[in-house]
């Protein structure tokens, strides 16, 4: 067969095909356009699963003389030049969406610029295109399509369901809004509103919009001229699958991943076996530092530094989990509010009570009750709970102390390493942090006191977990509280594993993991790249109290290492770190690497589920929880406690409707 160049309308439906792939692509690439044309307004309107489309926006618009240009192939307005791809600041550059489109479909495009009296038309058939006339419009661009793929019969099976297809373009709309929170989409099927999305002011507020969450947590970090904006919902609202975890580069939607990777190390600890995050990132970096012109539909992109891009991405989701905003939400409780608004609302909400009760016909003794309980709680408002209190000295009794840390001792083979201070934390704080317990006493008035004293004692408590007042042990295993607005049961020995881990992890950190030497050094076969990595992080991983030295081009010798660690454990710990590092970089590896190990520790050092704990102990594990902020969750990712608000109680109880 001879050499020969292909007719035109065979390249437009090979390029068609690269291009618009489906029905979303084809969305899509039209949502770009107008929003290089700089619209602040874009309706969206499809149906038959995208195979009719319609799209206006208020952009710049294209002049008459250029509409026939603008569906020719190769033909753009965004760039000039080879140099002008590594400092893109569109959408498109490459020409080709239009044009492709046009040759697969029934195309108008009616458009009218800002400066002109008069919109006008232009046609094409399935590539052929028809002179601009004028037509009726507003200032901005409206495409129309219909009968997507008629012309191409292959591609047109190719597609799935109407529903299918639908669901992909709601999503890349999803993506498009979240790359453009000043931006207004109105999106359209079957003639009926879809969705509404006014402009926002934040990429925040754009992200609960788009996922409907009610909050989301939100932080930046920088690196190396890389920056990272993220927003987070809380760890505990997750969802089976990865397909919420919106990435953005340079303001495109894009599927990468090592980007997704690093989301998911951000959660580390935080999240249970196939539990993903409802998370959006947007990351921005130098121009010349990333190419985007690698895959036909763009959504894919390659950085010339791909560890810095992964770190900075894993450190802004770590920035915000860290800080564990979503606690203040969850514990917040009607104490934070002034003493004056407080006694309004509960002045209102007592005097419905009594109102009522009258009307079912109740005793009066209910009634003053309630008089009696409205005047104490005004009084303890206007006082600030600063009441006096007579609290009896309360010591634990010394067998049940000593029973209670050989219970808590770690497990025989991990060794002599020391985390009693860890338990200490729940036996041995100061007695004078007590309160004692309700009905410790049967005098009536000293009852009274010692509620009133541990309510001013919670609420002069400094963090969230030791605000809650304790009011007993659960199937001994679950501490029961509550604040004023819920009912609180918290997993013991999920909360003092959580403690533990956190306090193991800063031992680590500060170097002062108990360590032993080997007579003859361990010898741990790598290959040559992995054993450069590991190499390359030697001081680290010494911090960790492990002392390496290469023996050869693809091996390494361990002198010394945690007592904690068995030699099988600290080969297969050494290879998968130094596999991560090669691939991700060193800092966020190993750090992965020792959690796994002390989040093991952390579990076999702590209180156990049917242990009983005295109220002292209840209170000082809550205290100790204060002091790390991701106390909500247990380093396996399960959750320390649940919520059982009170309005649900009483709707339960039928107390409410």
């Amino acid at each position: 067969m001879s050499i020969h160049i292909l007719a035109p309308e065979v390249v437009d439906q090979i390029a068609a095909g690269e291009v618009v792939e489906r029905p979303a692509h084809l969305i899509k690439e039209l949502v770009e356009n107008s929003l290089d044309a700089g619209a602040s307004e874009i309706e969206i309107e499809y149906d038959e699963g995208g195979k009719s489309v319609r799209v206006s926006d208020n952009g710049s618009g294209i002049d008459k003389s250029q509409l026939t240009l603008a569906l020719a192939r190769h033909a753009t307005s965004k760039i000039e030049s080879s140099e002008d791809l590594w400092k893109l600041k569109s959408y498109g550059f490459r020409g080709e969406a239009l044009a492709s489109i046009a040759s697969v479909s029934h195309f108008s495009m009616v458009s009218r610029p800002k400066k002109s009296d008069q919109a006008y038309r232009v046609v094409s058939e399935f590539g052929s295109i028809t002179e601009p006339s004028p037509s009726g419009g507003e200032h901005g661009t409206q495409i129309q399509i219909r009968d997507l793929f008629q012309n191409v019969p292959a591609r047109l099976k190719f597609l799935k369901s109407d529903a299918a297809e639908g669901t992909q373009i709601k999503n890349a709309l999803k993506a498009l809004a979240l790359a453009y929170p000043d931006v207004s989409f109105r999106i359209r099927t079957k003639g009926k509103l879809l969705y509404y999305w006014p402009a926002q002011k934040s990429l925040e507020l754009r992200a609960c919009q788009i996922l409907g969450k009610d909050h989301m947590y939100s932080e930046q970090y920088e690196l190396e001229g890389m920056k990272a904006h993220v927003s987070l919902a809380a760890p505990n609202d997750t969802t089976g699958n990865s397909k919420q975890i919106w990435l953005f580069v340079q303001g495109r939607w894009v599927q990468d991943r090592s980007l997704q990777t690093a989301v998911m190390d951000g959660f580390r600890s935080l999240l249970m076996h196939g539990e993903f995050p409802y998370a959006v990132v947007w990351l921005e970096c130098p121009p010349d530092a990333i190419d985007i012109n690698i895959h036909p539909t763009k959504s894919q992109v390659k950085f010339l530094d791909s560890k810095n891009a992964f770190r900075v991405v894993q450190r802004a989701v770590r920035k915000v989990l860290e800080a564990a905003p979503w606690v203040d939400d969850m514990l917040e409780d009607d104490t934070s509010v002034s003493s004056h608004s407080t006694s309004v609302e509960l002045k209102s909400e007592l005097a419905q009570r009594v109102s009522a009760e009258r009307e079912q016909g109740k005793q009066q003794q209910n009634l003053s009750f309630h008089a009696g309980e409205l005047n104490r709680v005004q009084l303890q408002k206007k006082q600030g709970f600063q009441v006096e209190s007579e609290l009896e000295d309360l010591e634990m009794n010394e067998t049940e102390g000593r029973k209670f840390k050989e219970e808590s001792e770690l497990d025989r083979h991990l060794g002599s390493v020391d985390i009693n201070d860890t338990i200490n934390m729940v036996v041995a704080v100061p007695e004078s942090q007590y309160v004692s317990p309700a009905g410790a006493t049967s005098d009536a008035v000293s009852d009274s006191k010692s509620r009133q004293a541990a309510e001013a004692q919670s609420e002069s408590a400094s963090g969230n977990w030791s605000k809650l007042q304790v009011l007993g042990q659960a199937h001994q295993t679950y501490i029961l509280a509550q604040n004023e607005k819920s009912l609180f049961l918290i997993d013991q020995h999920a909360a003092h594993e959580r403690v533990a881990y956190e306090t193991l992890m800063s031992r680590w950190q500060s170097g002062k993991i108990e360590i032993q030497n080997y007579l003859i050094p361990l010898t741990i076969d790598l290959e040559a790249e992995d054993t450069e990595a590991l190499l390359s992080v030697k001081e680290d991983v010494e911090r960790l109290g492990v002392s390496i030295e290469q023996l050869g081009p693809e091996a390494v010798g361990v002198s010394a290492a945690p007592v904690i660690l068995n030699e099988t454990a600290i080969a297969k710990s050494l290879a998968e770190l130094a596999k991560s590092v090669s691939e991700h970089g060193g800092g966020y590896s190993l750090e992965n690497s020792v959690s796994h190990v002390c989040a093991t520790m952390a579990c076999h050092s702590v209180i156990r589920a049917g242990q009983t704990l005295s109220e002292n102990e209840m209170r000082a594990l809550l205290a100790a929880m204060d002091e790390f902020p991701m106390s909500s969750f247990c380093p396996h990712g399960r959750p320390v406690y649940i919520e059982y608000p009170f309005s649900k109680v009483e709707r339960d109880f039928g107390r409410i409707v």
